[in-house]
């Protein structure tokens, strides 16, 4: 069972409950889909910290100043990680405490330990995100151990976090496909994903790391890992390295899943996957969203503005293709 305290995290995080336009009585071959999507922007995050040249932090909180302005609920901000393994993101104090924190705008940061809680809580963090992986082999290259030590060293910081009063997210990496290992048991990434969601983590978001799933196996992903964890606590974190990112999100969506993490002008990657190439870019995801017509909450021409703001600060093009398209209008 969560810890006491979760629910209400949980109810007062879920932004908008999800409510579908179509149901049927099949659970997962029904073509219902969430009326809202709540987007999770990862740019400033997950996005920058792949770039070989440091981005100054000047650039970097008005990357997440103008994200604040574009209708984006939660914007991850930063991770309080040690420089020594992610330089990017050796600025991460001042980011936090240099941002304009807008009234219904969640900044949440990356903490892999007490100590990063720790300074992400004193640089006024409000809520915070771990993360572990379903492959043995990534998590020990990634973060130096194995699965279930990482998740053991989660529990101290998920005891810190609840005496703060601090919700915490749980990321679950390599949920399609490993570089190491090949492919995933969806019973693998059930098991970590129902521990975390046991911690306390109010939302696991399932990542497909290297970006080599498909809408199928996203299906029967889902239906194996919600015999664990309700779907309404989970979301979906898809790269886009064979071009299937939109249309496992499309696919997660049919099986009820209203929570999508994405990143600004396709932001990122992963340093340990060859070829690995970044995020859904958000641009691309709010034009299919409203295409839908699912509400999102989120200025698609603001985003492209964000987008190309960003882009034009690194010296590189969007990965967008809905910024691309619409560039050449």
């Amino acid at each position: 069972m969560a810890a006491p305290g979760v629910r209400s995290f949980r109810r007062i995080l879920q932004l908008n409950p999800c409510q579908f336009v179509k149901r049927s009585n099949s659970r997962f071959s029904r073509e219902a889909l969430p009326s809202f999507v709540k987007i999770v922007e990862v740019g400033p995050r997950d996005g920058l910290q792949n770039e070989k040249e440091i981005v100054g932090t000047e650039t970097k909180v008005e990357l997440i100043n103008r994200l604040s302005g574009t209708g984006l609920k939660v914007i991850e901000a930063t991770s309080f990680v040690s420089p020594k393994w992610i330089p990017q993101m050796a600025d991460h104090t001042e980011v936090m405490q240099s941002i304009e924190k807008r009234d219904g705008v969640s900044y949440p940061a990356l903490t892999p330990n007490v100590q990063g809680l720790k300074s992400a809580l004193q640089s006024g963090a409000k809520e915070v995100a771990i993360f572990g992986a379903a492959s043995e082999t990534f998590s020990r290259k990634n973060i130096n151990c194995s699965i279930w030590e990482s998740i053991d060293r989660f529990q101290s910081v998920m005891d810190v976090a609840k005496q703060a009063g601090i919700p915490v997210r749980g990321y679950v990496s390599c949920v399609l496909g490993c570089p190491y290992e090949g492919k995933v048991l969806p019973a693998a990434v059930a098991q970590v994903a129902k521990r975390l969601y046991d911690m306390g983590c109010y939302e696991i978001s399932l990542g497909d790391t290297i970006g080599v799933g498909t809408p199928g196996e996203m299906k029967h992903l889902l239906e194996v890992v919600t015999k664990e964890v309700p779907i309404e606590c989970l979301a979906v974190h898809c790269h886009d390295t064979y071009g299937q990112a939109l249309a496992n999100i499309y696919a997660a969506l049919q099986c009820g899943v209203c929570v999508v993490d994405s990143s600004v002008a396709g932001l990122g990657g992963c340093p340990y996957a060859k070829g690995a190439s970044g995020n859904v870019a958000t641009e691309d995801l709010v034009y299919m969203l409203d295409g839908l017509g699912i509400q999102t909450g989120v200025d698609l021409k603001k985003v492209l503005d964000v987008g190309n703001f960003i882009c034009k600060a690194l010296g590189k093009s969007p990965s967008s293709k809905v910024s691309k398209a619409m560039s050449k209008l």
